[in-house]
């Protein structure tokens, strides 16, 4: 069985992972390994391979926790209750791997049902945060991981113990672990506070040189023939790596490093506009892990560039993030404030004007007034030069853009909560009627007859003593109707998202129109991959259309989109009214559906309904609209970030009660997600 494991030296190319894995087993304080890649790129290999490389460690005898006889402060409760020094053992460091199914009390542990039934006591028994201590915690496809249990692992690997408070237990034990993790980014993103725990992050992908891929055939075929065979060809190479891991790990406590590395590293995670200041520490750890594997007891510039972009990979922003939007008072201050040229002449009929009309009349000395046919051109629009009068006049027409650049969009989920659904897809986490879906915990048993055997026993197995004492059952476990669990499952659904669409003539602005259809795009294909109903409508000129009903077909939605025309007015009211509408209509087919709109605007209404006016009407209808919980909103400001901002978008999303994000922010680089569910 020793011999089953691929040796760490034979693996052919996958540098950057070996180099990853070795500098966590040097230094433990680096925080472990995330590695991104295809199938079958030698991943769980390398992670596996890794642990027969690691020195043994000295544990008690018997303990389930592996506690380290040198630090006795941090004995388990084992250990506390001996009587007598228990004898110490040398063994090599656990690999525990963390399953995608794994119920929370495996993971975090749960009582002993053995002593619980013979004696009568509650005692935990341990998890695998327990088997994990002073080893690998290995997460294969950590990306699918639930969030209940990433929760735990979070929390056990950055207080390093594990803390069970249930069941009638409360008990604390160490838990230090090296945390790696694999994933497939086709199969779905991590969760950004999951991702910022790992130190380092490695990209892989398949080995494009065909002799390089050969190679790796040849070595396979030879392992699986012959792996004792193969193991000695090796022995020497993984000895050697053994040997300096071993050596490393001794020569880390006298690495030191001069301040201005420190001030070099602290300049690379502001260049990259790095998050928070878990990076430099990383960066500084994995810098001393480096120079120890190269003999030296100083770093060097050299050891920072060789780990830093690891360290940064998964941290790196484009761009800093964007300033908060202004409060709504704010903004109409700053509205309000007299311009640095001379203001109009009537100034009230100047505040009456709509925002197009109002920033128009602003712009008068820059230029000669529009003629009475431009009043749907973009508002926002600075006046152009004689040779762009042209297009400028035509901006009242119909114009069709072209779809944008598509780009990975951030997960859009609704919030969780306790209804029952059905159906099926892969965007949203709720719970389930049927028997069908993941058993992730138990609860008292009300009407069902879905019965957790396990939190049953569990829940029954310390009155077994008193019950058997009290009659003659024969019966190995005697049940109570209050004993009875019943469970809980979970399943992944998709939901029903209605796009509601600007297309009057301001979109058609400064390249808007292009960057608004290229995100819908990304939206649309992050639909398709999630399984949901899809439903669009569009507003212009003096009504909001049913450009498409809903439906699973993404295609078709493309398609539309693609052929959806630009120009006129912006009757933002009949888009609110529209939209009711048809969530209505969705709610009444299905009352357990979780609807999620999401409105793509400047929020510059200039129509009102019947002849009401646009702005203040619109914002009441928003507020009617967020009255409704069931419902769920996004909007999309697509105004120009510049000196002049109205900020109607941001007035829109506040009466809605809906996330605010500009067009960018829908980027799945930027720093935070469009919607998650603790922020609702």
């Amino acid at each position: 069985m020793k011999n089953n494991v691929f040796p760490f030296s034979a693996i052919v190319g996958q540098d950057a992972l070996r180099r990853a894995l070795s500098l966590c087993a040097v230094n433990p304080a680096v925080g472990g390994v995330v590695v991104r890649g295809e199938k079958g790129t030698a991943k769980s290999t390398a992670v596996r391979a890794l642990a027969k490389l690691l020195p043994r460690i000295p544990v008690y005898e018997d303990c389930p926790y592996g506690c380290n006889p040198d630090i006795p402060e941090e004995r388990c409760p084992v250990c506390q209750a001996r009587v007598q020094e228990a004898k110490v053992r040398f063994k090599r460091r656990p690999v525990v791997t963390l399953p995608l199914n794994a119920t929370e009390d495996r993971v975090a542990g749960g009582l002993d049902f053995d002593l619980a039934v013979k004696n009568g006591v509650r005692v935990l028994q341990p998890g695998l945060l327990a088997k994990s201590h002073r080893g690998i915690l290995y997460v294969d496809e950590v990306n699918l991981l639930d969030d209940h249990i990433v929760d735990l692992v979070l929390s056990a690997a950055g207080a390093g113990e594990n803390r069970v408070e249930r069941e009638g237990l409360s008990v604390c034990h160490a838990s230090r672990f090296m945390l790696v993790g694999t994933m497939n980014p086709e199969e779905g993103e991590l969760r950004p506070q999951f991702l910022d725990r790992f130190g380092l992050c490695v990209e892989i992908g398949s080995e494009q040189d065909v002799e390089t891929r050969a190679r790796i055939m040849r070595r396979r075929e030879a392992f699986d023939l012959d792996k004792d065979a193969f193991h000695e060809r090796f022995a020497k190479a993984e000895a050697q790596t053994a040997d300096s891991i071993q050596a490393a790990s001794a020569l880390l406590p006298r690495v030191k490093m001069k301040d201005s590395l420190r001030d070099l590293i602290a300049n690379l995670c502001a260049e990259k506009y790095v998050a928070g200041h878990r990076a430099e520490l990383v960066i500084e750890q994995a810098a001393r892990a480096h120079a120890a594997l190269g003999g030296r007891t100083e770093v060097t510039e050299g050891d920072i560039e060789a780990v830093a972009p690891m360290a940064l990979l998964h941290r790196t922003r484009d761009a800093a993030p964007p300033p908060p939007p202004p409060e709504p008072e704010e903004q109409e201050e700053q509205q309000q404030e007299p311009p640095e040229h001379d203001p109009p002449e009537n100034e009230e009929e100047d505040q009456e004007l709509p925002p197009e009309q109002e920033e128009t009349q602003e712009q008068e000395d820059a230029g000669p007034p529009p003629p009475p046919e431009q009043e749907e051109a973009p508002p926002e629009e600075e006046m152009q030069p004689p040779e762009q009068e042209e297009e400028r006049e035509s901006s009242s027409m119909d114009k069709i853009f072209e779809v944008g650049q598509s780009f990975k969009v951030k997960r859009i989920q609704a919030p969780k909560d306790r209804v029952f659904r059905r159906g099926s897809g892969r965007r949203s986490r709720t719970r389930v009627a049927q028997k069908q879906g993941r058993y992730v915990k138990s609860r008292p048993r009300k009407h069902s007859d879905d019965i957790a055997l396990d939190a049953t026993l569990r829940n029954a197995a310390p009155f077994q003593a008193g019950r058997k004492a009290e009659g003659d059952s024969n019966l190995a476990v005697i049940l109570k109707k209050e004993d009875l669990q019943e469970r809980i499952r979970e399943k992944r659904i998709g939901n029903f998202l209605l796009f509601v669409v600007d297309a009057s003539g301001s979109m058609g602005a400064k390249g808007r129109m292009v960057a608004s259809k290229g995100a819908i795009m990304s939206l649309l294909l992050d639909a398709y991959q999630k399984r949901d109903k899809v439903a669009m409508v569009s507003f212009r000129k003096d009504e909001a259309l049913v450009n498409l009903p809903p439906t699973s077909s993404v295609e078709l939605a493309a398609k539309l989109l693609a052929e959806l025309p630009v120009g006129g007015k912006t009757p933002l009211a009949a888009g609110l009214v529209k939209c009711a509408e048809m969530v209505r209509n969705a709610l009444v087919r299905d009352p357990s559906m979780r609807p999620i709109v999401l409105f793509i605007t400047d929020g510059k209404a200039n129509v009102g309904l019947n002849g009401g006016k646009p702005v203040p009407e619109a914002m009441e209808l928003a507020e009617r609209l967020s009255l409704d919980e069931r419902v769920h909103y996004v909007v999309v400001d697509t105004e120009s970030r510049g000196l002049v901002r109205f900020g109607l978008a941001g007035r829109l999303a506040e009466n809605l009660g809906a996330r605010y994000f500009q067009v960018e922010d829908l980027r799945a680089e930027q720093l935070v997600d469009i919607t998650r569910n603790e922020d609702w």
